[in-house]
Parts: structure tokens; C-alpha cells; sequence
């Protein structure tokens, strides 16, 4: 058939369209979605050998899909999922530019059971049979009145009960939930990550069994690996911490959430000036909730290049003092669709396949702890077995708690 000949890279690229995410395509018989994701975390080395940290910490040790929705140590992280109802569950191959470095190919796979992720799991455990988590917002130098919100937590039958409320939005759930029918990358036999410096701009080819064989697409700059967060702090916890950071490319707004347990309560903090649990919007977000949120005060917007943690939220030092902070850029969104759409509304559309591509720059930081010895090497001499253990700091402690399960 004509639609399935495989059309000259030249013409392809011109007769692409890249569709803004209000105008989606219809749904293809086959989809490609790939998340993108740049991940650093503060004041810790850009670790490739995440398996080796996580393992200090008691995380997971091994990558694979999907890590660039919550990335644990620094880099670049993008994950692959085919949806081909053609031939469902079968191998596929998607040929990639050579500045990727990871060579002329990826083998996306099916995994052997459908992929969970974290966000659709358990949720936390309560240590105690009776918490509060104490909530607060907005940027500035001290706490505004009305705060914080409190919100009373208490275990019934081993199910918690919670008395007090408050916003908490999230992200639209547009997540990717693949089962055997997927194919997927990184998988069980492809883990390697992409370096620094890598990129995903330029021809991309999927190939394989039932695969269209007009699945070519190219991505340009806006798919791209974002730029890093400069986050910089400066100050004690407990007199307020300045944020700051150089704007980052592409970046349509920004937001940050922090928490910090003292004693039984949990502390929750985010940047939005109106009142907001946070933690629900660390995700990709499409462009109409971005823009929405951005003028409704949610998020910051992408000038914005400094935030003051109130004085007073956090403590300095100690268990007591340590906190969790996570900020996001939110980037945009790339869509494109196999044949364009008509120019015609009245000619029949009937779109081959659909490539969706979400981007997001991403950044954590440990505040008021001591995270002297967190990144060093169990098999370095330092950590030889005939010398007497030394005492595991604070810091690397709380880092292992508030990771844990990553």
C-alpha cells in the first residue's frame, strides 16, 4: 500500500507536523511515547554508577523503565514505549542520531508483566500510630498568616484516616502504563545511559515486525535533554533558605516542594502562592494546565529565578533540620503524527502512527544536613574491611530514608 512505502528522510521532514498538544492527533493503531527527563542533584557528583549509590542507600540497583519520571542521581534519563496494535508484543528496533552516543540502535522489548510505577503503588509508611503533617507555601521571608495548615493523620485498622484538608492538584494522568503488549526501553538487556552532552536531536526510525514502515520521524531542539538546574542556596534552614538559579532553557514555569520530618509531624512546603500539598506536581504537565497554573499563581513563572523558603519552617542541624527539596522546570511537549493532518476538515484522516514526546528538567537538594561521606565508594580503601566501621553520619541516614525505594 502507498501509506506504508518508506518515504526519502528529506520529504518526511517536510511533510511531518508537529501538532501542538490542544490539537492532538487521533489515536494511531501505533504509538511511541518518550519521556525526557535531566536530573541533578545538588551538592552530590554526577554518578553514572547509580547502581553502586543507590546501593549504599538501600534503593533500587538497576535502571530501567520508566526513570525519567522521578530520576535518583544526576543525568540525562529518557524512556521509551511502543504501542503497536498491529503486533502487539513484539521486539522492535528504533534507530537513533549519533550524538545519543549509545550507538546505532535501541532494542525496545516487552517487558514480562505490566510496569507499575512508584506514583500507582503503596504509599508511605507511617512510622507512628499518630502524625501531623504541618503544610506551608509561598515564597518570602516569613510565614504568612493562616499558616500552617494542619492535617491531623491517624492509623485505623492499619489504614490511615486523616482529619483537616487542603489542595492538593496534580498533574494530568496521561502516564504511560505498559503491559506485555508494550515494547520498552531501557529494558532487561539495554540499561546504558546517555551521557552528558548526549542529544536526541535527529533521525529516529523504528523498525520490527508490524511496524509501519513509514515509522521515521526527526526530533528538533524543543525534544531535546533540558539544560541542567543552577540551584544555588544560601542561609541556615532555620532563617530561611535563598533559592536562586539561572533560567533554564525552554523551561515554561518552574515549582518547588520540600519535606523536612521534625519529630512526629512531616513538614511540607512549596513554592505556589496559594495553599497546596505539592508533592502532586512534580510530573510532566501539557501546556494548557502549565499556562493555567503559571497565572492562577500554582507555579512560578519561567522568569522567575529566586525563592526564599520562609524563616521559621525548617530547623537547623540534626534529624530535625533535614529536608527533602525538589524542584522542577516543566518543558514542552512535541507531538507529531503520520500523515499530516488534511488541510481539507472534510478529508477523511486516518493518522498511521503517533509520536508524543514530554520534556522536564529536574533538581534535589538535602537541606541542613551533613552529607560528608554519602557519595564515597564502598570498595574504596577508605571503607576497608579490617579497619573498625565508622559511624554512619546523620546526613547519609536521612539520605537513605528520604531515598529509599527510589
Amino acid at each position: 500500500m502507498s501509506s506504508h512505502r518508506l518515504l526519502p528522510a528529506a520529504l518526511a521532514a517536510c511533510l511531518l507536523l508537529a501538532l501542538p498538544t490542544r490539537a492532538a492527533a487521533p489515536a494511531a493503531p501505533t504509538q511511541v511515547f518518550i519521556d525526557v527527563d535531566t536530573h541533578r542533584m545538588a551538592g552530590m557528583p554526577d554518578l553514572g554508577a547509580l547502581g553502586r549509590f543507590a546501593g549504599m542507600l538501600g534503593g533500587k540497583q538497576d535502571l530501567g523503565y520508566p526513570d525519567a519520571r522521578s530520576a535518583g542521581a544526576s543525568g540525562l534519563y529518557f524512556d521509551i514505549a511502543l504501542r503497536n496494535t498491529l503486533a502487539p508484543g513484539l521486539p522492535a528496533q528504533q534507530a537513533i542520531p549519533t550524538g545519543l552516543g549509545l550507538g546505532d540502535a535501541l532494542p525496545l522489548l516487552p517487558p514480562t508483566r505490566a510496569v507499575i510505577p512508584d506514583s500507582q503503588g503503596d504509599g508511605p509508611r507511617m512510622d507512628a500510630a499518630e502524625a501531623r503533617m504541618l503544610v506551608y507555601w509561598g515564597c518570602g521571608a516569613s510565614i504568612r498568616p493562616g499558616q500552617p495548615r494542619v492535617i491531623q493523620v491517624r492509623m485505623r485498622n492499619g489504614m490511615p484516616e486523616a482529619s483537616g484538608t487542603i489542595e492538593a492538584r496534580r498533574a494530568p494522568d496521561r502516564d504511560v502504563r505498559p503491559d506485555p503488549s508494550y515494547a520498552l526501553w531501557p529494558n532487561q538487556k539495554a540499561r546504558k545511559r546517555a551521557e552528558r552532552g548526549a542529544s536526541l536531536q535527529g533521525e529516529h526510525r523504528i523498525t520490527g515486525q508490524g511496524v509501519p514502515e513509514s515509522l521515521k520521524f526527526t526530533l528538533g531542539p524543543q525534544a531535546d535533554f533540558m539544560p541542567d538546574i543552577a540551584l544555588q542556596q544560601q542561609g541556615a534552614p532555620a532563617d530561611g533558605i535563598v533559592l536562586s538559579w539561572q533560567p533554564v532553557a525552554r523551561a515554561g514555569a518552574y515549582f518547588i516542594n520540600v519535606m523536612a520530618k521534625q519529630g512526629n509531624d512531616m513538614v511540607l512546603w512549596s513554592s505556589a502562592e496559594v495553599p497546596d500539598m505539592g508533592s502532586g506536581l512534580m510530573d510532566f504537565l501539557p501546556g494548557g494546565s502549565m499556562e493555567r497554573w503559571v497565572k492562577e499563581k500554582v507555579l512560578l513563572g519561567p522568569d522567575t529565578t529566586r525563592c526564599q523558603i520562609p524563616k521559621g519552617i525548617l530547623k537547623d542541624g540534626g534529624e530535625t533540620g533535614a529536608g527533602l527539596l525538589s524542584m522542577i522546570a516543566y518543558g514542552p511537549e512535541t507531538n507529531l503524527v503520520w500523515p499530516p493532518r488534511p488541510a481539507d476538515p472534510k478529508q477523511p484522516w486516518t493518522p498511521e502512527w503517533n509520536v508524543r514526546v514530554r520534556t522536564k528538567s529536574t533538581a534535589s537538594a538535602m537541606l541542613g544536613m551533613d552529607l560528608s561521606g554519602a557519595g564515597q565508594d564502598p570498595q574504596s580503601p577508605a571503607s576497608d574491611p579490617n579497619q573498625p566501621a565508622e559511624k554512619e553520619s546523620t546526613g547519609k541516614k536521612l539520605l537513605r530514608g528520604l531515598l529509599k525505594g527510589l
